[in-house]
Formats: structure tokens, C-alpha cells, sequence
């Protein structure tokens, strides 16, 4: 949506930025009457969300696999509901954060409905848990049993990411990077209907790809296009 980010309360004066709160009500007074004061709208669709792992952490000694995840779905639920990628007009790039966050979220959930979890998946499970730090396993050490969570993970973080790009193309047309997304399109559809069990380099090479487009209309770098081109084509 356009928005005017800046904003005045009606009630007390106080200026705030919806941008780096995420909230309408005046952080002052609570009033929901307010103005925008900036001279023209601008596009955006980013959350003031964060997301802290933190508590889960502390739980690992004392606390059951279940419950762990348990606590860890809905923090990531929570975190990615609603999250998006232009901030006040400035497209932002499908961050780490965000892609560990939904593989997490997935994982979590696959763990606890599971009667047995091995030492294999436990022990990446414990490494996810740093998703709020912007870190996110390699494709080679995701465990066999979960390929097919980080498989979807990525095809829902790629789908948010392109409709994203699509509102930011809609000011903004490019045919050559709207072919590009239908190609990105037919692969993600490929990955949902196998339900995710497809190698994790694959996965990879769909975020990679969707990010060389994001970078290529963030920073006009027309490279950027090749190599999201290349990384298709190595695709099945």
C-alpha cells in the first residue's frame, strides 16, 4: 500500500514514523488521529516485526524437544505472518533472517507431531534456533529426513518475495524481469506439488535467483539478470 509514513498525532502534536513502528496509534498518547506529513505517498509493505529467539534458547536444558519447538513455530509464525519487503518505497532484499525464520517455522512444526526425532534432526533443529541471528545452515547440512522442510520453507519465502516484487513492478514495468518471475513461478509450483523433497541446492538456487532479480531492480545491475537467468537454466 502508498502510504505517508510520517506522521503527526491530531490529539498532542507528537511526530512519529509509521515505517520504524509498524503502529497508526500515536506512541505518545494512544490517539488514533493522525496526518501524514510527508509531500507524497510511498510504497510500502515491511512489518516493524522482529524476531527473538531468545527464551527458546534459554529453554533447551530444561525443556523437551516438543515444547521447544512448540515455542519456536509460533515466534516464527509470528515474525514472517504479514512480513514485506518494501520499506517506504526501497525494496529490500529476501534477508536471512526471514529464510531461516520460515524453514524453522516448518521444521518446528514437521518435530512436533513426530513420535520419534533422531539425534540427526534434533541437533539441526538446535541450529535453527539461531535464526534471529541472520544464520541459516549451508544446503549440505540439512539432514535427508528434512529436505522436504526447508524445500517448502523456500518456496513460500521465493512466492512472498516475488508478489513483492510484482507491487514494486506495478509503478515500475519490466518485461524482461516479469518473464523472469513467470519462470521463477513455474518452479516454485514445481517445488509445492513435490511438496518440498527437492535437493537442497535447488532450493538454494530458487532464492538465489529471486534475489539476483531483487538486486537488479534495487540497484539496476543488469548482471544481476544473467546470473538469475543462468541459475534457472541449471534447474530441472
Amino acid at each position: 500500500m502508498e502510504i505517508r509514513g510520517h506522521r503527526e498525532c491530531k490529539e498532542c502534536g507528537t511526530e512519529w514514523s509509521y515505517y520504524d513502528t509498524g503502529e497508526v496509534a500515536c506512541p505518545d498518547c494512544g490517539s488514533l488521529y493522525s496526518v501524514g506529513v510527508d509531500d507524497e505517498r510511498a510504497l510500502h509493505t515491511a512489518t516493524a516485526a522482529t524476531l527473538d529467539l531468545t527464551p527458546v534458547r534459554d529453554e533447551i536444558d530444561e525443556s523437551s524437544l516438543r515444547r521447544l519447538a512448540s515455542m519456536a513455530a509460533e515466534r516464527c509464525r509470528e515474525f514472517t505472518r504479514g512480513y514485506g519487503f518494501i520499506d517506504a518505497g526501497e525494496l529490500r532484499p529476501l534477508d536471512d533472517t526471514y529464510l531461516a525464520a520460515m524453514e524453522l517455522r516448518h521444521v518446528a512444526g514437521e518435530l512436533d507431531r513426530r513420535l520419534e526425532v533422531g539425534d540427526e534432526e534434533e541437533l539441526y533443529f538446535t541450529g535453527l534456533l539461531r535464526a534471529d541471528l541472520g544464520e541459516r545452515p549451508a544446503p549440505a547440512a540439512v539432514p535427508e529426513s528434512l529436505r522436504a522442510m526447508r524445500g517448502l520453507a523456500y518456496a513460500e519465502a521465493v512466492r512472498e518475495y516475488r508478489s513483492d516484487l510484482r507491487t514494486y513492478l506495478e509503478e515500475r514495468p519490466d518485461p524482461t524481469t516479469g518473464r523472469l518471475l513467470g519462470r521463477l513461478d513455474e518452479h516454485v509450483k514445481r517445488v509445492r506439488a513435490l511438496d518440498g523433497d527437492v535437493p537442497p541446492a535447488d532450493a538454494e538456487s530458487l532464492v538465489a535467483a529471486i534475489r539476483d532479480v531483487g538486486r537488479y531492480l534495487a540497484d539496476d545491475d543488469e548482471s544481476a539478470l544473467v546470473e538469475a537467468e543462468t541459475r534457472l537454466d541449471g534447474l530441472a
